[in-house]
């Protein structure tokens, strides 16, 4: 990579950052001309215009856009690499922001984390419990745990499988006493079903195994439907009905014989569990011991 290559790249993000030449001028303490003949200089390099000039601002196109987000990363990435060479230091430290998703995060992850601040306390953590999609590099993620699957992932994060929930059905014993246990999928659609109340306001079917091996998904006429699992899974200890919930989710009271799983041969594998990271924060200290300690979570444990 030529050297004047990487000179022009800081003036075109300062002007970016501050606005205006001008002011990436002044930033930079250099004149307002360097400034204006960098980036001129880079897009004829790379023919394409980067910024819309106008007497009060500079706006990015779409390939200046672009541009901007692969210069940001590229010096990220050079700030974090020297910061660690710099420091000559293996013991992680600094802030560490961690992702979870709010109730498996809460049950699951929470109980590795509290053993891990103990042994790192030069660790700031910093954890965000969310059901939603958490973009890593726009809210500056270090480490997410993601609950669904993850598709095709860009190469610059890392991702490392942890497993797949289990889905069951399952029902307290006094409702069964009550109303009886279904041996049949066509009997249990006869139970008062309780289902989980997605944020749009629909609610989530029904999961079922298929002979064949696949899955399918049913809609089912419902009692109840709660925006909340830890609410769904009161419910159903109160007897209201039948749900269909992960089993990391109730694994206590399946344990102490509060809930009992119903027609287990309809299980489906649930949602995949995924860890996924920045690839150029692995170098970190700080990550790699989370990362190790959140990879040998014991799926099988959390799941039953």
């Amino acid at each position: 990579m030529h050297d004047q290559r990487l000179k022009d790249i800081i003036p075109f993000v300062t002007s970016v950052e501050r606005g205006s030449f001008t002011a990436a001028s002044e930033h930079l303490h250099v004149t307002g001309s360097a400034i204006s003949k960098s980036v001129s200089r880079l897009e004829a390099r790379l023919g394409s215009l980067l910024l819309e000039r106008t007497t009060r601002r500079l706006t990015l196109t779409d390939a200046g856009h672009a541009y901007y987000q692969t210069c940001i990363r590229i010096l990220e990435e050079l700030a974090e690499a020297e910061s660690v060479l710099a420091a000559h230091r293996t013991i992680p430290s600094g802030r560490l922001r961690l992702a979870l998703p709010s109730t498996y995060g809460r049950l699951c992850v929470m109980p590795h984390l509290l053993p891990f601040c103990q042994q790192h306390p030069e660790v700031a953590l910093s954890l965000t419990f969310s059901d939603r999609f958490v973009d890593l590099f726009e809210e500056g993620i270090d480490v997410a745990v993601r609950i669904g699957d993850t598709g095709d992932l860009p190469a610059s994060l890392g991702c490392r499988h942890l497993g797949r929930e289990s889905m069951v059905f399952c029902a307290s014993p006094a409702y069964l006493a009550r109303e009886g246990k279904p041996q049949s999928v066509e009997a249990l659609l006869q139970h008062r079903a309780i289902l989980y109340e997605r944020v749009d306001g629909t609610t989530k079917p029904w999961q079922f195994m298929a002979e064949d091996g696949h899955s399918n998904w049913r809609s089912v006429p419902y009692r109840v439907s709660l925006g909340d699992v830890d609410a769904q899974v009161q419910a159903v200890r109160a007897g209201l009905g039948v749900a269909q919930m992960p089993t990391w989710l109730i694994h206590e009271p399946l344990k102490c014989g509060e809930l009992e799983i119903i027609l287990p041969e309809l299980q489906p594998a649930g949602l995949a569990l995924t860890l996924v990271w920045p690839r150029r924060k692995q170098r970190l200290p700080k990550v790699d011991a989370l990362l190790a300690v959140l990879g040998e979570l014991n799926i099988s444990e959390s799941l039953i």
